[in-house]
Order: C-alpha cells, then sequence, then structure tokens
C-alpha cells in the first residue's frame, strides 16, 4: 500500500502549502452544492448543530446492529452557498478552495472493540480507540455530481493506512427537497486488515476460530443515498442508508465467515438547526 501513503503525503503537503481561505467544515449532513465558491463580506458565521440517530452493525464485520447518536455539526461563512456532504465525509477543513475543488486535512475517531461487549468476540483481543489522520479531495465533475477522497493514516486502534472513495449525484427533486445517491469503495493496508479481522494462534485457542492472517488491499465496495427536506430555512430532516459489501481478505475472515457477515448496512435519521453568529 506505498502509494497510499504517497498520497497522503502529496493531499497533506499541498494543503499546507497553499494560503487558507474561507471553507467549510465538512462533516455529516445533507446539503445542496453551489459552485462556483462565493466569499462573503459579513464577517459572520452560519453554524448548523443537530443529531442523526444511526443503526449500524455493531463492529465492523458484524451481523448484529446497534443504535448510535451522532452529532451534526457545520460551519461556514456567511454569503458562501451551503455544500453537498456525505455521512461518508468524515470531519475535514479545505486550505484549498476553488469552487469545484477543495483539499485539506481530515480526521476521524475508530470506535473502540470489546471483546466483552459481544459474544461473537469472544477469545480476541480487545482493539483500542483509534484516531485517523490525513487529507481529503473533492471535485465537482458537474453541479450535480462530486466525487471525493479520503486518504488517513490510524493511531492507537491501527497503524496502518486507510482509503475512501466515493461519487454522488446530488438532484433536487423539488424546493425543499434534494437526493443524493452514488457508489463507495475502500482501500486499507495488511496493518488495517490485521487489527479487526486476523485471528493469532493464541485468539484461535481462546475464541474456537480458525488461525487466520488477513492481508490489505480491497476491503469494501457499496452504495449510499440521503435524502434532505427543509422544514423552514432554518430547520431540516436528513435521513440516509449505506450498504457495504466486504471483500477479499476482509471477508473471508472466519470473524465475518462464521459469525459475522460480509453484507453492511447502516440507516439513520437526523434533525438540524442553522443560525447566525456574529463576529467583530
Amino acid at each position: 500500500m506505498s502509494s497510499l501513503r504517497v498520497l497522503v503525503g502529496v493531499l497533506l503537503v499541498g494543503a499546507l502549502g497553499v494560503p487558507a481561505m474561507p471553507a467549510t467544515a465538512a462533516d455529516p449532513v445533507v446539503t445542496l452544492p453551489a459552485v462556483p465558491f462565493v466569499p462573503s463580506a459579513s464577517g459572520n458565521w452560519i453554524v448548523t448543530v443537530g443529531i442523526v440517530g444511526g443503526v449500524q452493525p455493531s463492529f465492523e464485520g458484524a451481523n448484529g446492529y446497534v443504535l448510535s447518536p451522532n452529532p451534526i455539526i457545520s460551519v461556514r461563512r456567511a454569503g458562501t452557498p451551503a455544500r453537498f456532504t456525505s455521512v461518508r465525509d468524515n470531519a475535514s477543513f479545505a486550505l484549498i478552495d476553488f469552487g469545484r475543488f477543495r483539499a485539506g486535512p481530515v480526521g476521524a475517531f475508530k470506535a473502540a472493540r470489546k471483546a466483552g461487549d459481544h459474544g461473537e468476540l469472544r477469545g480476541l483481543n480487545d482493539v483500542k480507540l483509534g484516531v485517523e489522520i490525513g487529507g481529503f479531495a473533492e471535485y465537482y465533475a458537474f453541479d450535480w455530481l462530486r466525487v471525493r477522497s479520503e486518504v488517513r493514516r490510524g493511531f492507537g486502534g491501527h497503524e496502518a493506512v486507510v482509503a475512501d472513495f466515493s461519487a454522488d449525484v446530488i438532484v433536487p427533486l423539488n424546493e425543499r427537497m434534494t437526493l443524493a445517491a452514488g457508489p463507495r469503495y475502500t482501500l486499507n493496508d495488511r496493518k488495517a486488515a490485521a487489527a479487526y479481522f486476523s485471528v493469532s494462534n493464541i485468539e484461535s485457542l481462546a475464541s474456537g476460530l480458525p488461525v487466520y492472517d488477513a492481508k490489505g488491499g480491497s476491503n469494501s465496495v457499496g452504495f449510499g443515498a440521503q435524502l434532505r427536506y427543509l422544514l423552514t430555512p432554518k430547520w431540516e430532516l436528513r435521513g440516509y442508508v449505506e450498504y457495504d459489501k466486504l471483500l477479499g481478505s476482509v471477508a473471508d475472515s472466519p470473524l465475518v465467515q462464521l459469525r459475522g457477515s460480509a453484507n453492511q448496512v447502516t440507516y439513520g435519521l437526523g434533525v438540524a438547526y442553522s443560525f447566525d453568529v456574529g463576529v467583530r
């Protein structure tokens, strides 16, 4: 996965080498893009806050589900367009913003996995809470089509490189409702796959699962859709569904084959409120 490591460096060096411009702090929200970028002269900010109740696999590769509340926090300068962002987008900030093209640093948390919390994990080692830091780049090929990539290096839960790729077709259904949908694909290197899907000799004896050495490469392929509905100019509802099919060495892990599922579905519904914040 050396090419992934190189891409991380390119994104970060490029981002840090360009003066920062006013940009949106992207996080899991569904909004309609407007390009090109329109700067504001007011100096005020528009803050969006809310919460999403999401149903997701209890751990990656699981066949059971848990309800997980997730916050919505987004900030943009007043007078700039409300950009589309996907539930797949991790927290990022555009240091480079040329309207159709944006890039900058990105970060994500990887939840800890405790064997004691799930019967399927009995006998396996716990995996610590992880932090992933790297860079993102996104491009609007058309006003209605956004492509995005993230490359991140993990610390804590795994010490490896992961990459996400996605495309979204954005369709306004009417003045209040916007639908977005498109394909997803993820890659990881050997260390990332091993942290969650390998089974060591000791773990095999304790869990009853066969010894397994997970390799890097394709992690999953899938498809996602999300809907945004404006109740008022300040209140909105957001819903989404994401499907991922685990691939290759990850899908062949005995944890997935014998105690889990390669089919991973996540869905949720949330509400958000936007308000102005003045800065003197």
